[in-house]
């Protein structure tokens, strides 16, 4: 077992110890000191170690923790508000017990006692709801967590897909985990406020192209599907599927990827062969990854059988290529190219509309354009080190969603000691 994996199942459990014993009952005490140093063992590789609880998802940093997936303890601290955890290289053990008492109050629906807190204590482990450093209830700009607000940049992001490339490029394999990685960021991201917010990476160098329409795909691709209706699962395979859509591209030699003029026939049948390349390389990595690897393949392929690659025997495309179609088109016409400037929002989605019951399919079509009328102003377009645009309507909402919490965990605790534990949707 892993050392972040060894510290979280012994906080568990002395949290599990603390509900059974008072303060200075030997067992309590030694749970306490258990789980102390299990978390000394993790900073002695990590000194400011970070996980977020996302449904029944746990992600130590930015890579998921597949040993405790479906780990009931997550969905609980979820459950009870903190959804984000970190700590700082200098706690105590004292601080240690305080959080777990705060946790453990939170957890049962108890008042929480603030008596003994010094306001004036800098306290060195921090925790709340996504996209909240500090456990006051009150968020400032400068408590923002940077990869768990829309508040942020997808400069992380990018480094990462600019990596992974790399890796698939050189070493002929795909870092699955850190795909998985930046698919949950862009989620967390995109519901850091109350209502989802769909965050476009601005493109600054058009050699960086194929990296943000990555990222857009994949954000315009859950968005969609949440969008539809469809569960977090679905939501985030998709998400992962828009990632990983053109990744073909790498094997494809950069003065053709990012030739300024009219591609010739010879580099058009070079490009024409990504969807096959990448469909391959993401099959060959993980075959968990089948749904992705079939969008790679079919993203270029139209309603009516056109588009590439060409196939022998016709068949309908899978939901998830039809949806990343529609929006691989749009974020492609929405972007400036060499050879042609970017369209606005409303021509593009009158060539959507165009290309229904031909290019694109009807009941997906339709619902991305009602989606995009709907969320326009939920549209933020960034760049890789401009926090978006709705970061103070953001601090504002956390902080009203911070009360409208406290006053919800008060209500509760005065109606009712117990509580009741129910599996909570998972988050996407």
């Amino acid at each position: 077992m892993s050392e972040p994996a060894k510290f979280l199942t012994s906080l568990a459990q002395a949290l599990s110890t603390m509900a059974l014993y008072g303060d200075g009952h030997p067992a309590r005490e030694r749970s306490i000191d258990q789980s102390f140093e299990h978390l000394r063992a993790l900073q002695a590789v990590d000194s400011r170690p970070q996980f977020s609880f996302l449904g029944y998802d746990v992600v130590y940093g930015n890579i998921a923790m597949r040993e405790l997936k479906e780990w009931d303890w997550g969905a609980r601290l979820a459950n009870a508000g903190i959804q984000r955890l970190e700590f700082d290289y200098d706690v105590t053990r004292d601080d240690f017990e305080v959080f777990l008492d705060e946790c453990l109050a939170r957890l049962t629906l108890q008042a929480i006692d603030s008596s003994t807190r010094s306001p004036e204590r800098k306290t060195a482990i921090k925790f709340g709801v996504i996209g909240v450093k500090g456990a006051e209830g009150v968020i400032r700009p400068d408590d923002l967590l940077p990869t768990a607000t829309i508040a942020y940049s997808l400069q992380e992001e990018a480094d990462t897909i600019r990596w992974l490339h790399d890796e698939v490029e050189v070493r002929g394999e795909l870092p699955l985990l850190e795909a998985e990685s930046v698919v949950r960021s862009l989620s967390v991201a995109m519901h850091g406020d109350r209502e989802i917010v769909i965050p476009l990476l601005q493109l600054k160098e058009f050699d960086q192209y194929t990296t943000t329409h990555s990222l857009n795909v994949s954000v315009l691709a859950m968005a969609l599907a949440e969008f539809m209706g469809m569960g977090p699962k679905d939501v985030r395979g998709f998400g992962v599927a828009g990632l990983l859509h053109d990744l073909g591209k790498v094997r494809i030699p950069k003065e053709v990827l990012t030739k300024p003029g009219k591609l010739t026939d010879d580099e058009w049948t070079i490009m024409r062969r990504h969807p096959v390349d990448g469909a391959k390389i993401i099959y060959e990595s993980d075959r968990q990854l089948d749904l992705a690897s079939a969008v790679a393949y079919e993203h270029h392929i139209m309603i009516n059988g056109g588009g590439y690659p060409h196939r022998h025997f016709q068949r309908e495309c899978h939901t998830a290529s039809k949806l990343v179609h529609i929006c691989d088109v749009y974020d492609a016409l929405r972007t400036n190219r060499p050879y042609r400037e970017a369209w606005e929002a409303e021509r593009v989605i009158e060539q959507i509309e165009k290309g229904i019951g031909w290019d694109f399919d009807a009941d997906i079509s339709r619902s991305f354009i009602q989606m995009m009328k709907q969320w326009d102003r939920r549209l933020a377009v960034v760049d890789e080190k401009t926090p978006l645009p709705q970061y103070t309507a953001a601090v504002e909402a956390a902080n009203k969603a911070a009360a409208d919490a406290a006053n919800a965990a008060a209500t509760a605790a005065a109606e009712s000691p117990i509580i009741v534990h129910t599996p909570p949707a998972a988050a996407s």
